[in-house]
Formats: structure tokens, C-alpha cells, sequence
């Protein structure tokens, strides 16, 4: 039996390569969570008009990899200290965010946001937020995998 677990970490083609890299992990997707508009389009998201956020959606099986080291994962591959933007991609489609499934996820996520934040290992406070998921709206296909049909990678 599988569990999923879904992130925002700016934009989603590099995040979905590093997660897929995680053992254990069984899918990622790449789609649009946390928003006003139902089914919304990639260009509509890239407005930052619907209150989406680019995220990925991973399938993981929990015998394999805990969801602890998933939030480790996603801590890893981009800076948790900036606000509506990661790198050169600015606006609130690319906020760093943990979209919890259960309770166990979110509390899960309050832990090790705070270890993170505690650690010193960032250069300031760590600026993720922890919502509840709501509807998970699947990007369009050419946004699956994107890198890896392209011939790009990212290192873990």
C-alpha cells in the first residue's frame, strides 16, 4: 500500500527529478494545489492570480521510505527561507509549502520544520508553511517528467 506526500518548492520540474531519485518513492506528479479556480491551467497559475502553488505530488511506499526522510528530501533541494520565490522564479505559485494528507503528516512536518530551523543550517528563518492538501489539479502532460524528456537531471 502506497501514501502520498505533496510539496511546493518553486518550480516543479526540478523537485519532481529529485524526489524520483528518493528509493522508495513509486510516482511523482507534477500539478497545482492550494488554490481558488477548479482545474486550472499552467498559465492561469503562472498569473499568481489563482492562489495555486506548483507542487509535486509524490506516491511513496512507507515500508521503503518515511515520510520523515521525504521532508528531509524536500528541505535538501531548495532554500525554505524565502518567501513567494525560489531562485529567479518569484511569486506565490512558487512559496515553499508542506501540504499535509493526515494528522500524522502534519505533525510529522511541524517537527521537522522546527529541527530545520533550528539546525542553523539555513542563512535565516525557515519561511515553509504547513496547509492542509486540498484538491491536487495534475499540470499538463509536457510538465511530467519535464527534465528527464529533455535530457536534464538534478543530483540529490
Amino acid at each position: 500500500m502506497t501514501s502520498k506526500a505533496t510539496f511546493g518548492a518553486g518550480c516543479f520540474w526540478g523537485v519532481e527529478a529529485r524526489f524520483r531519485q528518493v528509493p522508495g518513492v513509486v510516482d511523482a506528479r507534477v500539478g497545482y494545489m492550494g488554490g481558488h479556480v477548479e482545474q486550472p491551467s499552467y498559465e492561469q497559475v503562472c498569473t499568481g492570480r489563482t492562489g495555486h502553488v506548483e507542487v509535486v505530488q509524490v506516491e511513496f511506499d512507507p515500508a521503503e521510505v518515511g515520510y520523515q526522510r521525504l521532508l528531509r528530501a524536500f528541505f535538501s533541494m531548495h532554500d525554505p527561507t524565502q518567501v513567494d520565490r525560489q531562485g529567479p522564479d518569484t511569486g506565490t505559485q512558487y512559496r515553499s509549502v508542506i501540504f499535509f494528507h493526515d494528522d500524522q503528516q502534519r505533525e510529522l512536518a511541524e517537527q521537522i520544520r522546527a529541527e530545520m530551523d533550528a539546525s542553523g543550517r539555513f542563512p535565516g528563518p525557515i519561511a515553509t508553511r504547513i496547509e492542509p492538501a486540498d484538491a491536487f489539479w495534475e499540470a499538463e502532460e509536457y510538465h511530467q517528467q519535464y527534465l528527464a524528456r529533455r535530457g536534464g537531471s538534478c543530483a540529490l
